[in-house]
């Protein structure tokens, strides 16, 4: 129903004037649902503009042309590639800073020098039959053949020099200790005796200027 303004009679709807006095009726205060705000007339511009929302202000670039919109941060850091791996070079073998050799201070060959060689140094007699050629070949100072073919193996490796019995006849003996058991290497040092059969040796250590 729409009340008049004029004479305050009730009129159905979609009357344009009052039945009771003939006056213009008010337009409806509000427009049916769906339907176009002010009975059905389109929006003006200015309220057509006021509806809009505004652009951002990033999508305005130089001119008024519209810049790309920005990607959204992840929020993620890509971490900067890494350095390449430098190659590890091979260690290079430690030499020894000194000259080592053997000395017989007993037996045959008295004074003699026997110089020894970075690594393995089998200590014995020589000899092609069995195929023993030991790099310490004590034969000639060895006639009553007490020293094996393949007696002992004095190793210097770096700084390090150590002696081992071979599992030889007659045995072999550091600074006249208790025979040394086959195939465990002791340590030595400058001036250390060593009895292979019935010959003395001594340790010699000259370091390298």
């Amino acid at each position: 129903m729409v009340k008049c303004s004029e004479c305050g009679y009730e009129n159905i709807d979609g009357l344009d004037y009052c039945d009771g006095c003939g006056a213009k009726l008010p337009v409806a205060a509000s427009a049916p649902a769906g339907g176009a705000p002010n009975g059905g007339a389109a929006p003006t511009p200015s309220e057509a503009s006021a509806a809009e929302p505004a652009a951002p202000a990033a999508e305005a670039g130089a001119g008024g042309a519209a810049a790309p919109a920005s990607e959204a941060p992840t929020g993620e850091i890509t971490p900067p590639p890494a350095a390449p791996t430098p190659a590890v070079e091979p260690a290079a073998a430690v030499a020894s800073a000194f000259k080592a050799k053997l000395q017989i201070v007993r037996g045959e060959g008295k004074g003699q020098e026997l110089p020894l060689d970075e690594g393995n140094n089998v200590i014995g007699r020589w000899d092609p039959e069995t195929g023993a050629f030991p790099e310490v070949d004590l034969d000639k100072y060895d006639p009553e053949a007490k020293v094996s073919r393949k007696h002992a193996l004095l190793r210097i490796d770096g700084g390090k020099i150590t002696v081992e019995d071979m599992g030889s006849l007659n045995g072999t003996y550091v600074n006249r200790q208790p025979r040394l058991a086959p195939g465990t290497p002791v340590e030595l040092k400058s001036g250390d005796e060593i009895i292979i059969g019935k010959t003395f040796l001594k340790l010699v250590v000259d370091p390298i200027s």
